[in-house]
């Protein structure tokens, strides 16, 4: 299986092009391709497919196995790679999610793809599309469709704001941002029957309306880097909260993303970089 790594922001995957579908036993190889001791080592495994709708059809697969909805990071990733790779005539492509189909715009010079803007959609905030459930009926509150809530965790409630782009996330401010939190807290928020789908993390650190830190732990992969609907989630839930304006540079481990919550079209931008690391060949296991 010929294969090229690349990179967003440090969260990292192995991008496949692929002529008709993924293999049968996909499932599998993308535990072992994203084993960072035994395989290549990624966050995900990603396919470009080909899509009567849009320009490719993009389908990712977790380091756990399972298949995420959406991946902004990816999507700049796959965008870049077809770009330089497969057909560079225009600048504004689509790609094909398990979600829908977004509109791309790709930045330029001299021929390499400097950085990529992702229309991400529109956010879900109703709670049974998240999904999500609340465990503390009585102290829920529901602001328009949006969901505030709290999960208990040892003891602790720890407030979050519910908000899915295509795949759900829980965003929760903090004082400081730690490894206690982001990984002996996150992994047991993912798993909590609030989220029957699950959920991806997001820790938070406001420095002001126009300037977000967080860390992230994603659900079927662990911390990661960075993660592309992650830093839209923080976005939208930090201005419906009120601390937030609608456009912000989002801080994660990896580096800076740019998120715009647009007024007139209710539609989240995310601009960031891609790059490339290595291409090579992978021989699955017997």
């Amino acid at each position: 299986m010929k294969f090229h790594k690349m990179h967003g922001l440090g969260n990292d995957f192995v991008i496949v092009q692929a002529e008709d579908q993924v293999p049968d036993h996909v499932s599998e190889l993308a535990v072992q391709v994203c084993d960072r001791h035994t395989g290549i080592g990624a966050d995900g495994l990603v396919f470009i497919l080909p899509s009567e709708k849009a320009d490719f059809q993009m389908r990712i697969f977790n380091a756990d196995g399972t298949e995420a909805q959406q991946c902004g990071n990816a999507v700049r990733c796959v965008s870049k790679y077809y770009y330089e790779r497969m057909d560079n005539s225009k600048t504004n492509i689509l790609v094909e999610t398990k979600r829908d189909v977004q509109p791309i715009v790709l930045q330029v010079k001299a021929g390499i793809v400097t950085r990529v803007q992702v229309d991400m959609g529109e956010p879900i905030l109703v709670p049974s599309q998240i999904p999500v459930k609340s465990q503390t009926i009585h102290d829920q509150v529901v602001i328009g469709e949006t969901i505030y809530d709290q999960v208990v965790i040892k003891e602790q409630a720890y407030a979050f704001t519910a908000v899915s782009m295509g795949n759900p996330h829980a965003v929760i401010e903090v004082d400081t941002l730690s490894d206690e939190l982001v990984k002996g807290i996150g992994p047991k928020i993912e798993r909590s029957e609030v989220f029957p789908e699950k959920a991806n993390i997001e820790f938070i650190n406001i420095v002001s309306p126009e300037e977000i830190t967080m860390r992230v732990w994603e659900r079927g992969v662990g911390e990661t880097m960075a993660c592309g609907s992650g830093a839209c989630a923080v976005l939208v839930a930090s201005h419906l909260n009120g601390k937030a304006s609608r456009k912000a540079t989002v801080h994660l481990l990896g580096g800076d993303l740019l998120i715009d919550w647009n007024e007139s079209d209710n539609h989240v931008y995310m601009t960031g970089p891609a790059e490339f690391v290595f291409a090579g060949e992978f021989f699955t296991a017997s």
